[in-house]
């Protein structure tokens, strides 16, 4: 394994979760983390998780990452080692532990998206088995979590854009001030219009980068779409977008007074999977198939990342490896190699990783304490 230009040198918990305090000092290598259930193995890679923009890939509140029966604030921090040196980068919550702060190098920083400067970081969950079955919502914000490792901007624009929302339709329900609804419904036109391009532009680099690479991942191809934004024609430029988008809300303020919600915007998007090989659509496919296509499109975004911003995300693969059969867990291995990143992995039984032998450094977790098995 080649050592990767970017990686998690060392990582210190507080107050987290299951763990008072913990501390890990890594090499360039992957991470194996194996133990019983409920041990902490989850919480060690959400902390990771929490290093990016949004809430972290259990999307829990700031204030419920506290250990139980601590004083409320928690921190994660971790030395990132870099082209251009290691960079120090933690995140946490003050006394009230309702939001979160960032210090870099030892300084605050000017917004959570800072942190998207000096590391990237893609996860997959077992949460995540059922995204093509389950509702739209989730497949939405999974598209989003690709997008914003991509544009670290995006979360915050999605959230924004959700805010305002929720004041449109507070007014619609009040029967507020139409001047009111219009300066309210053309700031969720602007960012509506940022969304979708920034939506668009990812999937269409990902769906081209997909064709050309993703066979030697030794995972199938996916098929990517998103449901039309609008009606008809979608304008190709912001300027267009949003004056469409305002005439469209202005229009349905009725309607959507009557439904007590807004009815149409980017809120309301599907993301489409296909099953390319077979040509079948991905909530049709056996688990093993869902599996493949969602590991697949991880490996191919992870590259992606790469090739666009010039950083390996880091890897967060939860469970992954319980439910591959020996030739698609090496081919994953080996994948994984290629991407020239660290990623870190869990699993309760440490069979499953015997194939990374070396290339990987192992720990063993039981009971919110973190010790190498080497």
């Amino acid at each position: 394994m080649t050592a990767p230009e970017r990686y998690i040198s060392r990582l210190r918990l507080t107050g987290f979760r299951n763990y008072a305090s913990a501390a890990l000092d890594l090499d360039h290598r992957h991470v194996v983390l194996t133990g019983e259930n409920g041990a902490g193995k989850t919480n060690l890679i959400e902390a990771i998780s929490l290093l990016a923009p949004g809430r972290g890939l259990r999307r829990a509140a700031f204030d419920a990452l506290g250990t139980v029966g601590g004083d409320g604030p928690w921190a994660v921090a971790a030395s990132v080692e870099t082209p251009f040196g290691p960079v120090d980068i933690g995140t946490g919550t003050s006394q009230d532990a309702s939001a979160r702060r960032v210090r870099i190098n030892g300084a605050n920083a000017r917004s959570v998206e800072e942190m998207s400067e000096h590391l990237r970081v893609l996860w997959l969950t077992p949460s995540m088995d059922g995204l093509f079955t389950g509702p739209a919502g989730e497949r939405r914000r999974f598209l989003d979590r690709l997008v914003t490792t991509l544009h670290p901007g995006h979360s915050s624009a999605v959230n924004d854009f959700e805010k305002a929302m929720r004041q449109r339709n507070r007014l619609l329900e009040d029967n507020g001030d139409p001047a009111w609804l219009s300066a309210i419904e053309a700031q969720m036109a602007e960012l509506a219009s940022a969304i979708h391009f920034a939506r668009a532009d990812s999937l269409d680099h990902l769906q081209a980068l997909m064709a050309t690479s993703v066979a030697d991942t030794g995972f199938p191809e996916a098929l990517l779409a998103i449901t039309p934004l609008i009606e008809g024609e979608i304008p190709q430029t912001a300027s267009g977008l949003e004056a469409a988008l305002a005439g469209l809300w202005r229009d349905s303020r009725a309607l959507d007074r009557a439904a007590g919600r807004t009815t149409s915007g980017p809120h309301r998007i599907d993301l489409g999977v296909t099953h390319a090989p077979k040509a079948m659509p991905a909530g049709l496919c056996s688990t093993g198939e869902q599996k493949a296509l969602l590991i697949g499109l991880i490996l191919v975004h992870a590259r992606l990342v790469a090739q666009r911003t010039g950083i390996a995300p880091i890897l967060l693969l939860d469970e992954i490896a319980a439910h591959l059969d020996p030739v698609r867990r090496r081919a994953l291995f080996d994948a994984l190699d290629r991407l020239g990143t660290q990623c870190w992995m869990t699993g309760t039984d440490p069979v499953l990783f015997a194939d990374l032998g070396a290339r990987a450094q192992h720990f063993t977790v039981a009971g919110g304490a973190v010790r190498s098995a080497s």
